[in-house]
């Protein structure tokens, strides 16, 4: 079997749940779903900003696995409300425009915690 890489993004939920941000074995990195945390714990109050923190974090993961937004093969994006689609998705395109991934955007009842109006989880192959 391969050599696990796993990358911590500190999040509170790490330890309580038993996972961490992003998984490299071999070439495949699995981030996993990600939040609109700020470092300080406040959360945006708009989808817009909240995708483009999600990115962020999604992003730093990648690095740390040795990858990097044009190794995005998948992104699978969750909505509280429809109505927020197209910011998310402009998010979506200023961080992988060119790597132009297969992407889902679903609407669900409610995420964890209440200020989050989007979770985003990523997949990349990175050589």
């Amino acid at each position: 079997m391969k050599e696990r890489v796993r990358v911590s993004s500190g999040s509170p939920y790490e330890n309580t749940i038993g996972f961490c941000r992003a998984v490299r074995v071999g070439h495949r990195v699995l981030v996993s779903g990600t939040a609109p945390i700020a470092a300080d714990g406040s959360v945006a109050p708009n989808a817009a900003a909240q995708a483009l923190r999600c990115f962020e974090i999604i992003v730093a993961a990648l690095r740390e696995a040795g990858a990097g937004p044009e190794h995005v093969v998948r992104t699978r994006m969750f909505l509280t409300d429809p109505e927020d689609a197209e910011a998310v998705g402009r998010a979506h395109a200023a961080f992988f425009h060119a790597a132009r991934p297969a992407a889902t955007m679903v609407v669900v009842a409610a995420l964890l915690d209440p200020r989050w109006k989007v979770e985003i989880e990523a997949e990349a192959i990175a050589e």
